[in-house]
C-alpha cells in the first residue's frame, strides 16, 4: 500500500479499509490535469522563491517526463497507490529523490482535487457545448428543408393542428440551444481557481494565487478557502443541466419511436442505427431512441445521488465528498455517447413527407380553421364550435377529411359554408397564414431560420485561450 502519510499512525491500514478509501481506481481518469495542475503549482512556487529556479525546473521536467510515459503507455497508473496524487508524488520521489518531495510545499490533497476536478469538468462541459452544437447544425439543416413539409401538431397525442416539420423540430433546437446556454453559464461560474485553498485554512506560504489561477485558464482564484476545498456547486449544476439534456433527448426520441411505428410510418431509422429480432424477420426496432430514453434515468440518478450526499456535509473538505466523482465521470460520458449517437441518427433519418401531410389532413387538424371560417362569416364561435363538432362527426361515419366533402355536404351542415371554404381549410392555408415569429408559416420560419443561423455563428469558446500549450512548454 503506496501512501503519502503515516506518521501518526502506529500500524498499516487494513487492507479491506485501505481499497474501500482507495479512488485510484476512477480518479487516475484525471491524470493529465493532476500533473498540469502540479506543474502550474511548482512554476509559481519557483517565481515566489520557495523553491529554487533550478529546484522547480527540474520538478516540472520530470513531470512532463511522466505525463509522456503515461500517455505513450510506458508508465503504468499502478493501483497500489492510494489516489492520483500519491501516485505522481511517489514517482516522482524515486525519480528525483528529496527533490521530488518539494512538490506538495503549499498545498493539500483538499485543494489539489478541487483543481482537478474543475480542470477535468471544464474540459467536459467545452466538449458537451461542441456535440450541441452539432445536433443544432443538424436540426437546423433539417428545418432549412422542410419548411413545407406538412404535419400535424399534437396536444395530448391528439391530432391538434397543422404544422410543419421545420416548426416541430425547432421546438427541440429551442430547447437544445438552451442546454448549450447552460453550459456557457456553468463554465463561466465554475471558472474560478482552488489551488491555494490549502486543507481549509489557506497556507503561511506567500502562494501567488492569482498567477496560477490566470496560467490555467482561469478567471480568477477562490475567494474563501473552506469553500475553495468543499464546493460540489457546479458539478450538482452541471449534474442537473445534463439532467435537462437527457429529458429532452427523451422526449425527442419518444416521439421518434412514435414516429417509427407500423402505425405512424413518419420516419425510416437508418439500418446503422438500429436492430433487428432474433425470432421475427420483419422488425427493425428503434434501438438507439430507446436507450436514449432508458438512459435519463441514469443520470438523473446521479444528480439525486450528489444532492443526497452534499445535503448533509458540514465544512470543509470530508471523504463523502469523494463520491462526486463516479458519479459524475458516468453522467458525462452517458450523455456525450447519447447526444453524438443521437445527432447521427438524426443526420441519416428519413422523414415520410407523404404520410406526414396526409395524417395532418385525415386528423382534422384544419378543424379549428373551419370554425375560424365560420366565425369570419358572422357565426358566434360557441355555434361555430358546435358546427364544425358535427362536421368532424359526420367525416368520421364517412372516413372522410373535411376537405374531401362536396360543398353540398358541407352546406347541410351549415348553410353558412361557401366554395371558399376549401381554400380555408387546406393545410397549405392553415398553416401559411400564421405568419407571427415563432408560428409554423413559411415566412415566419425563414425568419427564424436566419436568427438560428446567426445564433450559430457565434461561439463563445472562440474567446477561451489555449493555456495548456504555454503550461506544458
Amino acid at each position: 500500500m503506496a501512501q503519502l502519510w503515516g506518521g501518526r499512525f502506529t500500524k498499516e491500514t487494513d487492507q479491506l479499509v485501505y481499497n474501500f478509501n482507495a479512488s485510484i481506481s476512477f480518479d487516475k481518469k484525471f491524470y493529465k490535469q493532476d500533473m498540469e495542475g502540479s506543474i502550474a503549482h511548482v512554476k509559481m512556487l519557483g517565481r515566489q522563491g520557495i523553491l529554487t529556479e533550478g529546484e522547480a525546473q527540474e520538478i516540472v521536467a520530470a513531470i512532463k517526463q511522466i505525463l509522456q510515459e503515461v500517455e505513450d503507455g510506458t508508465l503504468e497508473i499502478s493501483h497500489e497507490y492510494e489516489d492520483i496524487h500519491s501516485f505522481v508524488e511517489a514517482t516522482l520521489i524515486d525519480r528525483l529523490g528529496d527533490t521530488g518531495k518539494k512538490l506538495h510545499t503549499g498545498r493539500s490533497r483538499n485543494d489539489q482535487v478541487a483543481l482537478d476536478m474543475r480542470l477535468y469538468t471544464r474540459q467536459e462541459v467545452l466538449e458537451m457545448d461542441s456535440l450541441l452544437e452539432g445536433l443544432l447544425h443538424a436540426l437546423l439543416t433539417i428545418m432549412e428543408h422542410n419548411t413545407d413539409t406538412f404535419m400535424p401538431g399534437f396536444t395530448h397525442l391528439q391530432k391538434a393542428q397543422p404544422v410543419t416539420l421545420a416548426h416541430h423540430l425547432g421546438a427541440y433546437f429551442e430547447m437544445f440551444k438552451r442546454d448549450r446556454q447552460r453550459m456557457e453559464d456553468i463554465y463561466q461560474r465554475m471558472n474560478y481557481c482552488p489551488l491555494g485553498s490549502g486543507a481549509l485554512a489557506g497556507t503561511t506560504y506567500d502562494l501567488d494565487r492569482y498567477g496560477t489561477a490566470a496560467q490555467m485558464g482561469f478567471a480568477g482564484p477562490t475567494l474563501n478557502s473552506m469553500d475553495g476545498v468543499s464546493d460540489r456547486d457546479y458539478l450538482i449544476e452541471l449534474l442537473s443541466a445534463l439532467s435537462t439534456i437527457m429529458m429532452h433527448l427523451s422526449r425527442f426520441a419518444e416521439e421518434i419511436i412514435i414516429w417509427n411505428s407500423n402505425e405512424y410510418q413518419f420516419v425510416e431509422i437508418d439500418d446503422a442505427y438500429s436492430t433487428g429480432s432474433s425470432i421475427m424477420p420483419q422488425k427493425k426496432n428503434p434501438d438507439i431512441a430507446e436507450l436514449v430514453r432508458g438512459k435519463t434515468g441514469r443520470v438523473y440518478g446521479a444528480l439525486v445521488s450528489l444532492l443526497t450526499t452534499m445535503k448533509g456535509i458540514p465544512l470543509a473538505y470530508n471523504k463523502d465528498m469523494q463520491e462526486d466523482k463516479e458519479l459524475t465521470f458516468d453522467a458525462i460520458d452517458t450523455v456525450k455517447g447519447c447526444l453524438a449517437l443521437f445527432t447521427g441518427m438524426l443526420s441519416t433519418m428519413k422523414f415520410q413527407k407523404e404520410k406526414m401531410e396526409a395524417s395532418a389532413k385525415h386528423g382534422f387538424t384544419n378543424a379549428t380553421d373551419a370554425a375560424d371560417y365560420l366565425v369570419n362569416h358572422g357565426v358566434p364561435f360557441r355555434d361555430a364550435h358546435g358546427i364544425v363538432g358535427k362536421l368532424v362527426l359526420y367525416c368520421i361515419e364517412k372516413q372522410a377529411a373535411i376537405d374531401d366533402l362536396s360543398l353540398e355536404e358541407l352546406k347541410q351542415i351549415s348553410p353558412v359554408f361557401g366554395q371558399d371554404i376549401f381554400d380555408a381549410v387546406s393545410l397549405e392555408t392553415c398553416v401559411e397564414k400564421r405568419l407571427t415569429i415563432g408560428a409554423p408559416g413559411q415566412e415566419a420560419m425563414k425568419r427564424v431560420i436566419a436568427l438560428e443561423k446567426e445564433y450559430l455563428c457565434k461561439d463563445w469558446k472562440e474567446s477561451i485561450t489555449d493555456w495548456e500549450a504555454e503550461l506544458l512548454k
